[in-house]
C-alpha cells in the first residue's frame, strides 16, 4: 500500500469512528428526556442521520421491521459502519 492510499484509507476509518461515536452519543442523550433538545444533539442529529436514513428507508420495506418497536436502522447502520472499518483494514 502506497503512502497515499494508506492515508485515505486512515482518514476513512477515523471519519467512521467520529460518525459511531456520534451515533453512541445521540443514543445515550435518547435515553434521557429532554437531553437531546439542545443544540449539541441538534448536531449530532445532522451529522448522524444522513447515514441513518437510507437504512430505515431500506428497512421499512421489510414486513419484517414494520412496526418493531425498536430502530432497526440504527443498530444497522452501526454495524455496517463497523463492517466498512474492518474492511479497510482499520488503523
Amino acid at each position: 500500500m502506497n503512502e497515499i492510499s494508506y492515508v485515505v484509507v486512515n482518514v476513512a476509518v477515523i471519519l467512521i469512528w467520529v460518525l459511531q461515536a456520534a451515533m453512541f452519543l445521540r443514543a445515550i442523550m435518547s435515553w434521557i428526556p429532554g437531553l437531546d433538545e439542545n443544540k449539541f444533539g441538534d448536531f449530532l442529529y445532522a451529522i448522524t442521520e444522513p447515514f441513518i436514513l437510507p437504512v430505515r428507508a431500506i428497512l421499512d420495506r421489510i414486513p419484517l421491521f414494520q412496526g418493531f418497536p425498536l430502530d432497526m436502522s440504527f443498530l444497522f447502520t452501526y454495524l455496517l459502519l463497523s463492517l466498512l472499518s474492518m474492511l479497510l483494514g482499520g488503523l
